[in-house]
C-alpha cells in the first residue's frame, strides 16, 4: 500500500517538476526552517526555483512537458540529513532544560 501511495505521489510531484522535500513549509515548522538556513545557498535556491516553476505551472493549469517530467527526481533528499541534526539538537536542548533559540507560537 506504501508504495504504492509513493508511486502516487511521485507522479504527481513530477508532473509540476517537485521534490517531497519542497512540501515542507519553513512558516509552520521552525526546524524546516533552521535546516534551510542551514543548506549552501544553491541547494536552496534550486528549490526555490522548483517551487516558481510549479506555481507557473498551476496557474497556467499545465503540466512540465513529457521529457522535462523524465528527467525530474522527484524522491532525491537534500534536506532530510540537516533536518535530523536540527530535531536531534532541539531534543538535546529540551532534554537539558534550555529551550529552543526560536519558541514561537503558531495561531
Amino acid at each position: 500500500m506504501a508504495t504504492r501511495y509513493q508511486a502516487a505521489v511521485g507522479k504527481e510531484l513530477v508532473k509540476y517538476g517537485l521534490r517531497y522535500e519542497d512540501l515542507y513549509d519553513p512558516l509552520l515548522n521552525m526546524d524546516v526552517d533552521a535546516a534551510l538556513q542551514r543548506l549552501p545557498i544553491e541547494v536552496v535556491d534550486a528549490r526555490t526555483q522548483r517551487l516558481k516553476r510549479a506555481v507557473d505551472c498551476s496557474l497556467k493549469r499545465q503540466y512540465l512537458s513529457s521529457e522535462m517530467q523524465a528527467k525530474q527526481t522527484p524522491y532525491q533528499w537534500y534536506i532530510k540529513d540537516t533536518l535530523a541534526l536540527v530535531e536531534a539538537e532541539n531534543e538535546e536542548k529540551a532534554q537539558l532544560g534550555t529551550g529552543k533559540t526560536y519558541d514561537r507560537m503558531l495561531p
